[in-house]
């Protein structure tokens, strides 16, 4: 039996989709048509982790929603600084911005990453932590950031990683949508599920 919080974090991700879903429905429709029989795909760990950093690093600007069982989610764009090895997301940040204390109080994050010219989408749930330490600073500081800071000694500068939980792609100029399921450390195993936009397949994690 699932329980009641795992049933509200179901629901708050499922509102999260539809709300993305709606953002870009109008750019899509007429080439999911194209992909009534879009292909089946299981990604093992590393295509996985693979597949997240080819599209957000192609995307590189997501809109990073916080907050997420608010009405309206709090969304602002933000630059990809990378993906790593791991498949964790890393951003710069101001430590007085709403997102910074709005991650204090709930780590759930959520991103969405939109590559119109490939016809790539994805979404990335995750959880956030914020680091504020030199040695992490200097490793993820880019000179792109002196618009917003006086460098990489501001002391308003914090790295924000997010580590994905449960991540979903489309990538309809290759006729596939894509669901990677609970992007975690344990191996995830499970029956496909049906979907109207295309067919959905789980990732050994």
């Amino acid at each position: 039996m699932i329980s009641k919080k795992k049933l509200k974090e179901i629901h708050v991700r499922y509102h999260i989709l539809s709300s993305f879903g709606q953002v870009f429905e109008s750019y899509t429709t007429y080439q999911s048509l194209k992909y009534k029989n879009m292909s089946t795909e299981n990604l093992t760990h590393l295509e996985a982790i693979k597949k997240i950093k080819e599209l957000s690093e192609n995307a590189r600007i997501c809109m990073f929603c916080t907050e997420l069982e608010t009405t309206p989610i709090n969304s602002r764009p933000m630059t990809l600084q990378e993906t790593d090895d791991s498949g964790n997301l890393w951003f710069i940040s101001s430590g007085t911005s709403n997102k910074n204390f709005e991650i204090k109080e709930d780590r759930r994050v959520q991103l969405f990453f939109m590559n119109n010219s490939d016809s790539q989408y994805l979404s990335v749930y995750g959880k956030a932590s914020v680091y504020k330490d030199k040695a992490t600073i200097e490793d993820k500081w880019s000179p792109l950031a002196k618009a917003w800071f006086d460098g990489k000694d501001d002391p308003n500068v914090t790295i924000i990683r997010v580590e994905p939980k449960e991540t979903y792609y489309w990538d309809t100029k290759a006729g596939k949508l894509v669901s990677l399921f609970s992007f975690v450390a344990s191996a995830i195993t499970g029956n496909k599920t049906n979907n109207s936009d295309g067919v959905e397949g789980n990732a050994t994690i």
